[in-house]
């Protein structure tokens, strides 16, 4: 199977086949997670369409735009193993018109959680997978539950503007250790890697709860225990379809949401729990 690049709306056209396509859209730095994303991909579609875009519009004022890890050759080599069909890897000036005006705003939700922490993140984000959407025109997109909240806003933006794409998410991928894979985790060295575990150490502890008071504690008390080392942006309990914290006689799925800094690198993670209420 040979790998088709696709630089602009007109390429895009000219390799897309007949049948089902389905659209994985990654800021590349592509790992074991993402190749998760693109099986996931094929086993729901015909022809697989990779994306790889650092989109500058979801970075704010001092975030890591500029550092952001680029493999492109290398990425081009993991969806060539993965019988990818076609990359779309535009550039900034191919994306975004230079006079652009309209974006997406993402709302309450895009303002809340992650959103507080970011602002601007997720208008930015629910703009190019629109613009994704619209130029890749897929049956089918993957994105992976590691970025909840991003999961919960595209499906609202589907709903809100009826338009005609599958929503899949799929699970987290981590390393044997209980890391969430991350494309910023090659910034960590081994002794921040070590403080990133308690990212997932916090989620674990608060998983074996049931009240949401109790999962918070519990979740909380192992993030203090990593001391100054690691800065808490914030550790949340939300419902999954508002992402508004939830209360103590909820009933259902809830998120378990953390974000935080190990050194210059911010790190997200959460878990699925089912309460009884």
């Amino acid at each position: 199977m040979q790998l088709t690049v696709a630089r602009n709306r007109t390429d895009l056209v000219d390799a897309r086949g007949q049948g089902a396509v389905a659209l994985v859209p990654t800021m590349g730095a592509l790992h074991e997670g993402h190749r998760s994303l693109i099986r996931e991909a094929r086993a729901r579609a015909r022809h697989v369409v990779v994306s790889i875009f650092v989109n500058p519009l979801q970075f704010a004022p001092g975030e890591d735009f500029s550092r952001y890890p680029r493999t492109f050759d290398a990425d081009l080599e993991i969806c060539r193993a993965e019988r990818v069909d076609v990359v779309f890897a535009p550039s900034a000036e191919d994306m975004y018109r230079p006079d652009r005006q309209v974006g997406v705003h993402a709302g309450r939700m895009g303002e809340i959680v992650e959103g507080a922490s970011r602002p601007g993140h997720f208008d930015g984000v629910l703009t190019v997978v629109l613009k994704l959407f619209n130029l890749v025109q897929p049956d089918v997109a993957v994105f992976g539950q590691k970025d909840a909240q991003q999961l919960a806003l595209i499906r609202r933006m589907v709903a809100d503007f009826d338009l005609p794409v599958e929503i899949v998410g799929a699970p987290t991928v981590r390393e044997t250790d209980g890391l969430a894979l991350s494309s910023r985790n090659r910034y960590l060295s081994a002794d921040d890697r070590q403080v990133a575990l308690t990212l997932s150490r916090a989620l674990r502890a608060g998983a074996v709860e049931f009240a949401p008071s109790k999962i918070r504690a519990a979740a909380q008390a192992v993030l203090d225990g990593a001391g100054p080392a690691l800065s808490v942006d914030y550790l949340a309990l939300v419902d999954p379809g508002t992402f508004e914290e939830v209360g103590e006689a909820f009933k259902g799925e809830a998120v378990l949401a953390v974000a935080a800094r190990v050194g210059a690198t911010r790190l997200i993670d959460n878990v699925v729990l089912t309460l009884d209420g």
